[in-house]
């Protein structure tokens, strides 16, 4: 038996769906979880059907192409027209805009829009072509180092046709804001696994420090079922600490490495989240001897416009006040196929997750 086989073995889900049946005393436990592959992993698996009705998995705000703006979703369509090779990962292609056009049609009517497997492809890219080539650099902590390796490999190597939009967010900021939502009631979180991989644990402190449980944990059945159990006990007992459950992938100092690339690339500025709205410190912008590579700086793209699209309830999705099926357009004018927001087409987006497997 493989090491993965063991994360999936029917009799120890069985026994974890018992305890967590047997532990969840309380009449209601609140748990969220704040990373997109958490929350198509608990729907695929179908957790939530397994767990007793006191006990709520809420999604969070942890796909980071559900909480880009509309104005910044649709300021890569701007460059797109100005000419520019777009490089992009494949999550972001039938991410609609304004006009409810995506970067598939843009690609069919002619504009030079390439999926890449790393950011790093681009350099060849621009290498090849000769053109204006655009990396849209989207995420959390998790690809930031990858997208700021970009930045420093094209500068060392004299590449001067490439430049990235800086739409990396970071955590922390957008945890507290959580953490001091009332409204949420939240007793603990499922803490992004693959975000920790960088930061290292100490991000969860003030979780701890307002009495919620903090329990980091992998991706598949076992390791949500353990999470979800370990979370009940801590709310039972009182006693709340940060719990790694994912000793396998995640350290206690994360990737001091990778938080250095970071560091010399970018610094903490303030930006805009889908529906939640201005967040200070919790976006990375460039430095200025790394400013040169700000696609919209180079290309003079306003990022002006409207931050939702018309009935669209992305933005309470994201905050967790809402199930996915509560948005009216859900299913109706809101299809995987014809979406109206992000939350509906990513990859990691919580409408997505709720169209093709239910609550």
């Amino acid at each position: 038996m493989n090491l993965i086989e063991g994360f999936r073995d029917k009799d120890i889900c069985k026994t974890l769906i018992k305890q967590i049946h047997k532990e969840a005393v309380k009449d209601s436990y609140r748990f969220m979880e704040v990373c997109g592959s958490h929350t198509m992993a608990i729907a695929r698996l179908g957790i939530r059907s397994l767990l007793p009705e006191n006990v709520a998995l809420i999604s969070g705000p942890g796909c980071p192409v559900c909480v880009t703006p509309q104005s910044e979703i649709d300021g890569i369509f701007r460059l797109a027209e100005k000419g520019a090779v777009i490089t992009t990962f494949g999550d972001m292609m039938k991410v609609p805009g304004k006009q409810g056009e995506n970067l598939i049609q843009l690609k069919s009517a002619g504009a030079d829009v390439r999926v890449v497997f790393s950011p790093l492809d681009s350099i060849r890219i621009a290498e090849d072509t000769g053109k204006e080539t655009v990396f849209i650099g989207i995420g959390f902590e998790t690809t930031a180092p990858a997208v700021a390796s970009l930045a420093l490999t094209a500068k060392a190597q004299g590449i001067k046709n490439l430049s990235i939009t800086p739409y990396n967010k970071t955590m922390p900021e957008v945890l507290n804001l959580l953490i001091e939502d009332k409204n949420l009631n939240i007793n603990g979180f499922v803490c992004p696994g693959h975000v920790t991989v960088i930061t290292g644990t100490a991000l969860y402190q003030p979780m701890v420090d307002n009495n919620m449980a903090a329990v980091i944990t992998g991706f598949e059945p076992v390791d949500v079922l353990a999470s979800v159990l370990e979370m009940i006990r801590q709310v039972n007992s009182g006693q709340y600490s940060i719990k790694n459950m994912y000793g396998r992938v995640v350290t206690e100092d994360g990737n001091p490495k990778a938080r250095q690339i970071l560091d010399t690339v970018y610094e903490k500025k303030g930006c805009n989240w889908r529906g939640i709205g201005y967040i200070e410190n919790s976006g990375l912008g460039f430095r200025p001897e790394y400013k040169e590579f700000d696609a919209f700086d180079r290309f003079s793209v306003s990022l002006e416009g409207d931050d939702e699209m018309p009935g669209c309830r992305c933005g309470d999705v994201l905050k967790g006040y809402i199930r996915p099926d509560a948005c009216p357009l859900f299913g109706s004018t809101c299809t995987p196929v014809n979406p109206v927001g992000p939350c509906m087409v990513s990859s990691e987006g919580s409408c997505a997750a709720t169209y093709k497997y239910g609550i």
